[in-house]
């Protein structure tokens, strides 16, 4: 049974709705399938095929949800809602990713409102976001919908208060030097965390 869909606002004839678990391989094809650009962004750094392959098996078993832009069958945008982790205080992590040929068309701001409610629905009364200082789309969307970002080690990191309504006006972004986000090229925290427990290691505390 599909989730609630969205078509209203969305270009062509795409839907947002909620993966199943037997769609998660369309997460998978769509990552793959990021030009260079959007997968440095979307992973902070480096990111090979491999890499890809086993994070999106990693979000498959470990019940993160993904809420997609699905048009002809095909995944070209994804909000990702994980689960928090097992250390003290951790707190559940969005991600974003959406393919060129959609972008500026209002697909993400409609995949972040999905998942906003999604995580309301589970209870959750914060969320993380991290992603990379050269990544100005990813945010900007934050920021639109109440992040309150900080620069550090090279990626912006923030919250977003779930018990709070919804941002009516834009709070303020942090500055970033270009020359220091181009220079930007390690993965950012999440990625690091999936390849330590890829490899069986927990990251120190």
């Amino acid at each position: 049974m599909y989730d609630e869909q969205i078509t209203t606002g969305l270009p062509g004839n795409g839907v947002v709705r909620k993966l199943t678990r037997q769609e998660m391989p369309m997460l998978r094809e769509h990552l793959l399938r990021l030009d260079p650009e959007s997968r440095r962004d979307r992973f902070n750094g480096f990111a090979d095929e491999s890499f890809i392959e086993r994070y999106a098996d990693k979000c498959s078993a470990d019940g993160t949800v993904i809420i997609a832009f699905i048009e002809n069958g095909v995944v070209s945008a994804a909000a990702e809602l994980h689960p928090p982790g097992d250390e003290p205080g951790a707190l559940p992590e969005i991600a974003f990713s959406v393919e060129r040929h959609v972008r500026r068309k209002g697909v993400g701001s409609i995949l972040f409102k999905k998942l906003i409610a999604e995580a309301r629905r589970k209870g959750y009364d914060s969320l993380r976001i991290t992603t990379g200082a050269q990544n100005e789309a990813m945010r900007a969307l934050a920021n639109k919908f109440g992040a309150h970002l900080t620069f550090r080690h090279g990626e912006s990191t923030g919250s977003i208060d779930l018990r709070k309504g919804p941002t009516t006006a834009p709070q303020p972004l942090v500055a970033v030097g270009t020359d220091v986000a181009r220079a930007m090229v390690h993965f950012n925290r999440e990625c690091w965390k999936l390849m330590l427990a890829m490899y069986g290691l927990r990251r120190a505390a």
